[in-house]
């Protein structure tokens, strides 16, 4: 089946990006929101992100316009499902809500239709009518997705495997890096990993070990560059997997419990300092506008990307 007609319900942080990268792809787009504040948002941020691309390099003026004009937007769900040949999910992680937008899909779309779900840890197959189960998927995206091209793709006990195919092969042919797992694996790889790297520098932090300048120095400086050439398991083949073995014998490394509190997360919450939104979180970002603040990240990821890509050629 061919994959042209995309609904993407959910058009906050990830459901407008999702709505931009599958227009960019190629396809029609139909993007709706519950909110209607959220919905009159989404187009001036695709907006501003297409302009970070065209800044770039990565997207021309052509291109650019050309994906705008495939992006429609839906005053109901009914509406924006009516014709999709696939439906992203992008709502809020709450398994009610998710479960009542499932139902509304199941009335509304076409019985061929795939349903995809960005959930992040959820297992939303439970909450998926049986009806729709051969035909639903996890497809999990990074922030921002125009720019990160992992994509997570797991099946349900039920999901039929060309569905798999069918998605892999659409968004590899957006140039993007689609995992597949065999089954639902929570959180997948990165969301895994980074789960462990969060607890970890929260208990460094608690315990006054570091701080979160030495942290991110460590990071930037101590870890990023080997793994962007290597990826994590290569490394520790450069290591030397005796040298790997003798470190994880000597025990000399502990990971902290998962308690479900975190103490160092609950003060900066409490004195206001929730991220770059508030203006402040581990780091203060004075008065520059949240806009300014995730520009200057694009930019820099796009440098950073096509730097990597120029590596991958030269391994070619």
């Amino acid at each position: 089946m061919a994959i042209e007609r995309v609904a993407v319900l959910g058009a906050g942080t990830m459901g407008y990006a999702l709505a931009l990268v599958h227009a960019l792809g190629g396809c029609h787009v139909t993007l709706y929101d519950h909110a209607p504040e959220i919905l009159a948002r989404a187009p001036s941020l695709i907006q501003t992100a297409l302009a970070t691309l065209q800044e770039a390099g990565t997207e021309s003026a052509v291109s650019a316009k050309a994906a705008v004009e495939r992006i429609a937007y839906a005053d109901t769900l009914a509406a924006a499902v009516e014709a999709a040949d696939l439906v992203v999910e992008a709502v809020i992680e709450d398994p009610e809500i998710k479960r009542a937008v499932f139902a509304q899909v199941d009335a509304h779309a076409p019985a061929a239709a795939i349903l995809a779900s960005n959930t992040s840890y959820l297992d939303v197959f439970p909450l998926i009518p049986n009806a729709r189960q051969s035909r639903a998927t996890v497809a999990h995206w990074y922030t921002p997705p125009y720019i990160v091209d992992l994509v997570d793709l797991a099946p349900g006990p039920d999901t039929d495997r060309q569905v798999i195919t069918e998605l892999r092969t659409l968004y590899a042919g957006f140039g993007k890096v689609p995992v597949v797992f065999d089954t639902l694996v929570p959180g997948y790889v990165a969301n895994r990993l980074q789960a462990a790297l969060n607890l970890e520098c929260l208990r460094m932090i608690e315990e006054g070990w570091a701080t979160p300048e030495t942290i991110d120095l460590s990071i930037q400086h101590g870890l990023v560059h080997r793994l962007a050439v290597l990826g994590h398991m290569r490394k520790m083949d450069f290591t030397g997997l005796v040298m790997v073995r003798n470190g994880i014998a000597g025990r000399s490394y502990q990971p902290p419990e998962n308690t479900g509190e975190t103490p160092v997360l609950d003060r900066l919450i409490a004195a206001g300092r929730s991220g770059v939104r508030a203006g402040a979180g581990f780091f203060d970002y004075g008065d520059a506008p949240v806009e300014t603040l995730f520009h200057e990240r694009d930019l820099k990821l796009l440098r950073l990307k096509a730097l990597f890509a120029d590596l991958k050629e030269e391994d070619r």
